[in-house]
């Protein structure tokens, strides 16, 4: 049984309604704060073919199969792993999963090679292309991608 609070002191709940102990609230919290999206400047377990691999985007052509099967679109949000797409399920960020998942997005093309972004950052920009999608919008963002394969800059 949960050790219950003093009187007047506020009571963390779960979802369900059951009681949440200060400890269990800490560590929800550091999970959080985990982050979802993780990228490596320098990864050392990149070989040099894996460079060469990811350099050309040769890695996003089992992708495009998924296009012609129609599980995914040329320019959507990224599709993420379950364990990622669970994290982002909040009120807040849900709205990403209103638009399709997609090779190419927003977020590839509004900072590439501008320096880091924040996962905050990334995740309101897959909420601002679920709120504007249109096939206008998905044209020009197709247009934006151009340019950012002939970059040097790993992304």
């Amino acid at each position: 049984m949960p050790e219950l609070p003093p009187r007047n002191s506020p009571q963390l709940i779960n979802k369900d309604g059951s009681p949440m102990s200060e400890a269990e609230y800490q560590e929800l919290k550091r999970k959080q704060a985990a982050g979802t999206f993780v990228k490596f400047k320098d990864d050392p377990r990149v070989t040099g073919v894996g460079k060469i691999i990811r350099n050309t985007s040769i890695d996003e052509l089992p992708q495009l199969i998924n296009v012609l099967k129609g599980d995914m679109s040329i320019v959507g949000n990224r599709p993420l792993p379950l364990y990622e797409a669970e994290q982002l399920t909040s009120d807040e960020w849900g709205e990403r999963f209103l638009a399709p998942a997609g090779i190419t997005g927003l977020w590839q093309v509004e900072k590439r090679g501008g320096g880091s972004m924040s996962e905050d950052e990334r995740k309101g920009l897959d909420n601002k292309y679920a709120q504007n999608f249109s096939f206008w919008n998905d044209i020009q963002l197709i247009l934006r991608t151009i340019p950012a394969l002939f970059q040097k800059e790993n992304v």
